[in-house]
């Protein structure tokens, strides 16, 4: 196996130079660096990183636990994650939590032992204590989700998207079309995501003085057979509600299947939106309603505030707004349909950027 010397003479360059070119260094001239990349690719050399890793006291890697790998805006949120790391010099290990909070934390522990320079985490839920003892043994950074009161003990950046202003856009829309009797799907309370929506739905629905009863709120828990479940029982209650919220994706899918295994159809006998806007659902007959966060978006900025944090500089919270999108699934004309997110307006229903000082859902 070549080495680092092995390339230095091949291409006629000191160690040092070639060491500067592999760490993107900007003080080599564009001579040298064409030398030394075709020496590296004339010699197949691959650099020891874990030799490195031992003399920098970094590894160049970061970890990632997601909630639900099979969850599309995850999957999104994770090529976004590898993408933008990727660019930065950084390498990235993903663990699936699959919505368990012991998963959750193998995942952790296991990361932590390969001595990652720092962690993404989206909380699968709020009592890890593993995840104090996580922040204080290397830089961390909550993406989507997060544990509120963290920053008590060690500050954690919050990347997420507000969709507040989104919720209520949506009611607004469904209020508009004439529904009156509106469902929700809700998430796991013990998530911020799951309390945070079904909050925002309950205090829309208030501004437009429409109730939200127990039976209409079903506990989900992010995941299709949930979204079925529920959905069974909205539809047999003796007042069925005239639309489902469905508070995230897969919960909206399997709502969906529990409409079609009735016989019934959407939107002419029950109306479906849902949180979390995905490709698939311009494919769906009729196409879904639904709010869609800027999955990309918040990926990138997750990393680079990670990449802050590792290399010393402030940690900074970031808040980026979702968007309604309206599609046919609730009613709507053709001349309504819009397949595209609405351009972010400012609303008086806009929380502001979340500081893990400040927040508490």
């Amino acid at each position: 196996m070549a080495s680092i010397k092995d390339v230095a003479a091949e291409a006629g360059v000191s160690v040092a130079t070639v060491s500067r070119v592999l760490n993107d260094h900007p003080s080599v001239s564009p001579a040298a660096r064409a030398h030394v990349l075709a020496a590296v690719e004339t010699l197949g050399y691959r650099p020891n990183a874990v030799a490195r890793s031992l003399r920098t006291d970094q590894t160049r890697t970061l970890g990632l636990v997601i909630s639900d790998v099979l969850n599309p805006y995850f999957t999104e949120l994770a090529r976004s994650v590898e993408e933008e790391a990727r660019a930065l010099g950084y390498s990235v290990i993903i663990g699936n939590a699959d919505e368990r909070p012991e998963l959750q934390d193998h995942h952790v522990r296991t990361l932590l032992d390969r001595r990652i320079d720092g962690l993404l985490v989206s909380p699968t839920d709020g009592g890890s204590p593993l995840m104090l003892d996580a922040a204080r043994a290397t830089p961390m950074v909550f993406v989507d989700r997060w544990i509120p009161g963290m920053d008590v003990d060690v500050p954690v950046p919050v990347i997420r998207a507000d969709g507040l202003a989104a919720v209520h856009d949506l009611v607004a829309h469904l209020h508009r079309l004439g529904h009156r009797r509106l469902a929700i799907i809700a998430g796991p309370a013990a998530t911020t995501t799951g309390s945070e929506r079904v909050h925002a739905f309950r205090d829309a629905l208030q501004e437009y003085g429409l109730p939200l009863p127990d039976a209409y709120i079903g506990q989900g828990d992010f995941q299709a057979a949930s979204g079925r479940r529920v959905t069974e029982e909205f539809l047999s209650l003796p007042e069925p509600p005239e639309v489902v919220f469905a508070a995230d994706n897969l919960m909206a899918l399997g709502a969906l299947d529990a409409i079609r295994a009735r016989g019934m159809r959407v939107p002419d006998d029950i109306a479906l939106a849902a949180f979390d806007d995905i490709p698939w659902f311009v494919h769906t007959d009729p196409p879904i309603t639904a709010i869609a966060q800027p999955t990309a978006d918040l990926g990138r900025a997750a990393v680079r505030a990670l990449v802050d944090r590792i290399e010393g500089r402030p940690p900074q919270s970031v808040t980026l707004p979702a968007r309604l999108v309206v599609r046919r699934s609730c009613g709507e004309s053709h001349g309504e349909s819009r397949g595209e997110p609405l351009s972010p307006q400012p609303s008086p229903h806009s929380s502001p950027h979340p500081s893990p000082q400040r927040s508490n859902t």
